[in-house]
């Protein structure tokens, strides 16, 4: 029986995926296999020994400490493109929102004095002051194609804008279901020199931060839209106030609120909507809970940060050994060297690795001992070994 913990409200439809007879649920004092998180802040939490793997019910994890965990051997999942259509949809909205004045305009309705004037001749006196402008014909630069930006790009081409494409990590995956109608720029600098409209989808890491900065919007054309439905910290925000003062950028819609940003002027701060949908919940609760099946049951690894994605099917061997190690030379050959000790014949076997970190899986045809598993942790760089039954 695993012991499944719950930091966060996880959507019922994701945990009733977990199987009665081979789960349930701990409690506070219990320890448990594996932990399944949302936005709980995991950086001050005494991680339990017992604690396998940790799955993030959505994409980000600066809430988890990713290379801590990595060294115990826990491995952390999340669950990309699981919110993906939810976070589109907004962004078509900041499109929206960031070219057409609706929320100014309902802020001075809310605010006319129906006493003492009739709204509806008011209207067509202010409606002027509320133009904008239409989405079709214009440039969008779209920084990042990974499961969100791949689908921006597409409904903006649908829109009838001119889309431009960055990201020079893009996998097949994404690469394929892009439209052939995105033009693929292999700098950043053509994007902020082209186009009228930018959004944001990228990870926040060391070589992302501050993204965009004075140096990129001097690049810029006067009166672009930007917008930010990634991650805070992307956006330098003093240079961001300094260019809209500048004229450089007419409206910046963000989904990260900061105290600066507050009541300025030309920016629409959203309180974190971006993946706020029943659906978008769901949908990363079901692929945060069958991430962690999948480990427990089978040792396979999907969607990792810290450890490399590896993959054997269903775990039909007599057992499944599953071994968390640094990724150096001859670690495959000192652990085939000890089974061969023990007369254990390997019918499968699959090694990865991922930076510092790798993984192996073997499958065997026979009982595994407690000496194996003592002798495989005696060599230096193992990290965690785990013993997976299989069906047999």
């Amino acid at each position: 029986m695993y012991k499944i913990r719950t930091l966060n409200n996880i959507s019922d439809e994701g945990l009733a995926l977990l199987n009665k007879d081979t789960y349930s649920f701990a409690t506070v004092d219990e320890e448990a296999d594996a932990m399944i998180v949302r936005s709980f802040k995991m950086h001050d939490m005494n991680l339990p020994e017992k604690v396998k793997i940790v799955a993030r019910a959505g994409a980000g994890v600066n809430n988890i400490p990713v290379e801590k965990y990595a060294e115990q051997g826990v491995v952390v999942c999340n669950t990309p493109g699981a919110n993906a259509n939810a976070v589109k949809e907004l962004v078509v909205l900041g499109l929206l929102l960031s070219s057409r004045k609706v929320i100014q305009g309902i802020k001075w309705v809310h605010g006319v004095n129906t006493e003492e004037v009739d709204v509806s001749k008011a209207v067509e006196k202010e409606k002027s002051k509320f133009a904008g402008q239409e989405l079709t014909g214009k440039k969008l630069g779209v920084i990042g194609l990974g499961a969100i930006g791949v689908k921006v790009a597409n409904i903006a081409i649908s829109l009838g804008m001119e889309v431009y494409g960055y990201d020079p990590f893009v996998s097949i995956e994404s690469a394929w279901g892009l439209s052939s109608e995105v033009k693929r720029i292999l700098n950043i600098d053509e994007i902020m020199t082209e186009c009228d409209y930018i959004t944001l989808h990228v990870p926040l890491i060391e070589q992302t931060k501050n993204l965009m900065s004075a140096e990129k919007f001097a690049l810029s054309k006067n009166g672009i839209r930007l917008l930010n439905f990634a991650r805070d910290g992307l956006v330098n925000i003093e240079d961001l106030k300094q260019s809209i003062k500048d004229g450089k950028i007419l409206c910046y819609i963000t989904d990260f609120p900061e105290n600066d940003l507050v009541n300025m002027e030309n920016v629409i701060a959203i309180p974190h909507l971006g993946a706020s949908t029943h659906e978008s919940e769901e949908n990363c609760a079901k692929m945060a809970v069958s991430q962690t099946k999948e480990y427990l049951e089978n040792g396979n690894i999907i969607n990792s940060v810290n450890y490399p994605n590896c993959y054997m099917g269903l775990c039909q061997s007599y057992a499944r050994i599953a071994i968390h190690h640094k990724n150096v030379p001859n670690m495959v050959g000192q652990i085939s060297s000890i089974l061969a000790k023990e007369n254990l014949n390997i019918s499968d076997m699959l090694n990865k690795s991922k930076g510092n970190y790798a993984y192996t899986l073997i499958d065997v045809d026979s009982e595994v001992s407690e000496q194996l598993i003592n002798d495989l942790m005696a060599i230096q760089e193992v990290i965690r070994v785990r013993i997976i039954k299989g069906d047999k």
